[in-house]
């Protein structure tokens, strides 16, 4: 039976965790207050969401398995050449004209899950939807004239990937550029460009937010009675207390304290 539905958040770990067919993790970049909205729809075969958040942030997500995902922006942003996207995950060209169509329907379907969900139920208006949507993808990933840099893109893409393995396979350990640089086999300048290039920053700087999240999931986690700020602060390679307390609050708004404080929602 064809639905729909509309959640809001503002928090980025109860939003990643709604997102499915996924294991998805956010590294929110800029400071403010978090605020997000998330529509799924339901069709017959086919399974779409849409979400969109108001603050900078680095993605990571794991495929859960069992179904094809297809991913794109809906709005220009840093990567604003889908073409990128579509070499990576499957060796052709997502052109301009073909996005632009898949970009209309995905933003069609997603505002009558919002003003009309009652249309979105019909099964014979979601057939149309559904067959729409499908034609659009399979157009997009059609094969097309490979790019100049394809084979710069996909070396930087396995160095990421190497990367991101480095990183996960420490999660609760402070992690140095030189050691990592050694751990990946690459100089410290490549991982820099691979860095600026994939996730807008310094891998330096990747890091630390990284850190600073890890710490407040443990501070959300934990217990005011057997937890205390400082613990959980070293646990994850923070000693410059002072520092790490303003950086912690200009990043999320609120004290460490007042984290660890709080009722989860």
């Amino acid at each position: 039976m064809p639905s729909s539905a509309l959640r809001t958040f503002s928090d980025p770990d109860d939003y990643a965790a709604l997102i499915r067919n996924t294991k998805a993790e956010f590294t929110i970049t800029e400071r403010g207050h978090f605020s997000a909205k998330l529509t799924r729809i339901d069709l017959h075969r086919l399974w779409m969401q849409r979400f969109s958040d108001n603050l900078a942030r680095v993605a990571h997500s794991a495929g859960a398995g069992g179904r094809v995902t297809i991913s794109f922006r809906t709005q220009p942003g840093p990567v604003e050449d889908a073409a990128v996207v579509g070499e990576t995950l499957a060796d052709s060209d997502l052109t301009r004209p073909k996005q632009t169509l898949l970009q209309r329907l995905h933003t069609a379907a997603g505002q009558l899950a919002e003003d009309a969900p009652e249309v979105i139920a019909h099964p014979e208006a979601a057939r149309s939807l559904e067959q729409a949507l499908i034609e659009a993808m399979v157009d997009c990933v059609s094969s097309g004239e490979a790019r100049e840099d394809s084979s710069a893109l996909h070396r930087h893409s396995l160095i990421m990937r190497r990367f991101r393995r480095a990183v996960e396979e420490n999660p609760d350990q402070p992690l140095y550029i030189p050691e990592l640089c050694a751990t990946i086999g690459v100089a410290d300048r490549t991982l820099r460009v691979c860095c600026q290039e994939q996730l807008g920053m310094s891998p330096k700087r990747y890091l630390l937010l990284r850190r600073m999240h890890l710490t407040r999931q443990a501070l959300r986690d934990g217990s005011p009675d057997m937890t205390t700020v400082t613990g959980i602060a070293v646990q994850f390679g923070f000693w410059q207390f002072g520092r790490f307390a303003g950086e912690y609050k200009s990043l999320f708004g609120e004290a460490p304290s007042a984290t660890l404080q709080r009722p989860r929602e």
